[in-house]
């Protein structure tokens, strides 16, 4: 089926081609099959015609890193944070990554659905039109592919498009605590091999950090995983610079994360080896936390970097990616365009769709959005309040419930 969206205000993009932001005046759509198949000023007839009122059209957002697969929440941590107890205080006595692992166990897996349905879609409703999504909550064999399993029927029963990650090596269970090794070798000789062979994950994410998974330990799991053709990802230096960054580049991973205490060095071998840069300024912002990274470095060095929500029950609980602009423009030194890149095209990059999303290209997907603003540089200044129009889903647009 022909579609064509009309009367377009103006259209922002990245273009991979020209390897710069665009802005496009006077231009038509016309959409294929959920596919952009012309971009001109006259595109010809179609079966269905949108009017786009004089409407902004950008790319839909690309959230390359969430957690959304959570049964319950973790409120009462919020109140111990302004009562001024840390993270890491946090999870030493028992919350934390730990205390969402008794939600997920203990829920069916029709239960963590239900549960899950019932936020996964609020992405949408803030112009993320695909995101990254993880598992971490269950850290046993059985409860590792009930949240993957979840993650896929997601996928398959929502609007959004969900990247699948496996990350086992979230933390170690209370269980697992005093024989750290014994549940490396179950994440390596069982959960790897169990996610793969029902092709339930694309990429593998390792905690690596102080007090998580060691270097040497994220090393081993990572090799693993791609042996048996899972893509590494890191949380990388996040509190202390633990050598993850220059890890992630060793691994040839497609993307580091959160950054706030890489070293120069880390960096540098990101910048060399292409791993995206992924910031994560929203976790800083909720956990009352004043070291953002430093997004302006990286990106003069010479990363690509992207920005996401990092979305979890414990340390971030933000879904919306224009907050995230704003965050990354006002804290970690990024422009408007730099960060609105990030939003789109990088964040497609770190998720190795930058040629099917992240753009308005021929080709790829018809994933937009239709804005009530004059320019980019509006989104971050409508801060909490998107002035958002109208998001279209692979040629069609979403209806608001």
């Amino acid at each position: 089926m022909l579609s064509r969206i009309t009367n377009i205000g103006k259209i922002v993009t990245w273009s991979p081609s020209e390897k710069k932001l665009v802005s496009l005046e006077n231009q038509e759509i016309l959409i294929e099959d959920g596919l952009i198949a012309e971009i001109g000023e006259k595109v010809g007839s179609a079966e269905v015609e949108f009017d786009a009122e004089c409407a902004l059209i950008t790319p839909g957002f690309v959230d390359s890193h969430t957690h959304p697969i959570f049964f319950g929440n973790r409120g009462s941590e919020f109140g111990m944070r302004v009562a001024g107890k840390s993270y890491e205080d946090i999870a030493k006595a028992g919350g934390g990554i730990i205390s969402s692992i008794n939600g997920v166990r203990n829920a069916t897996e029709d239960e963590l659905y239900g549960f899950c349905k019932n936020h996964i879609d609020y992405f949408l409703d803030h112009g993320t039109t695909t995101i990254e999504a993880k598992s971490g909550y269950g850290l046993t064999l059985e409860d590792e592919l009930k949240s993957l399993r979840v993650i896929k029927r997601l996928n398959e029963n929502s609007e959004l498009d969900i990247v699948p990650t496996f990350m086992g090596a979230h933390d170690f269970p209370v269980e697992f605590k005093r024989d750290p090794d014994l549940y490396i070798d179950i994440i390596c000789d069982e959960m790897i091999p169990a996610v793969t062979s029902e092709k339930l994950a694309e990429y593998c994410d390792v905690f690596c950090e102080n007090g998580y998974f060691t270097t040497d330990q994220s090393l081993r799991i990572l090799e693993t995983a791609k042996k048996f053709g899972l893509k590494p990802r890191l949380h990388a230096d996040e509190f202390k610079d633990s050598g993850a960054a220059s890890l992630a580049a060793k691994v040839d991973a497609v993307s580091a994360d959160h950054l706030m205490a890489v070293s120069d060095s880390g960096i540098n071998a990101l910048a060399k080896s292409g791993v995206i840069a992924t910031l994560l300024p929203g976790t800083t912002f909720f956990l009352g936390k004043n070291t953002y990274a430093d997004g302006r470095k990286m990106i003069d060095v010479g990363c690509d970097v992207a920005i996401a929500t990092d979305f979890n029950p414990g340390s971030c609980t933000l879904q919306s990616m224009p907050m995230v602009i704003s965050l990354a423009t006002l804290y970690c030194g990024l422009s408007m365009e730099e960060a609105f890149v990030g939003a789109t095209f990088n964040g497609a990059k770190s998720i190795n769709r930058e040629n099917e999303i992240g753009a308005i290209q021929t080709g790829y997907k018809a994933d937009m959005l239709f804005w009530d603003i004059e320019s980019i540089d509006e989104i971050p200044y409508w801060l909490g309040s998107d002035r958002l129009l109208s998001v279209m889903k692979n040629g069609e647009l979403i209806e608001e419930d």
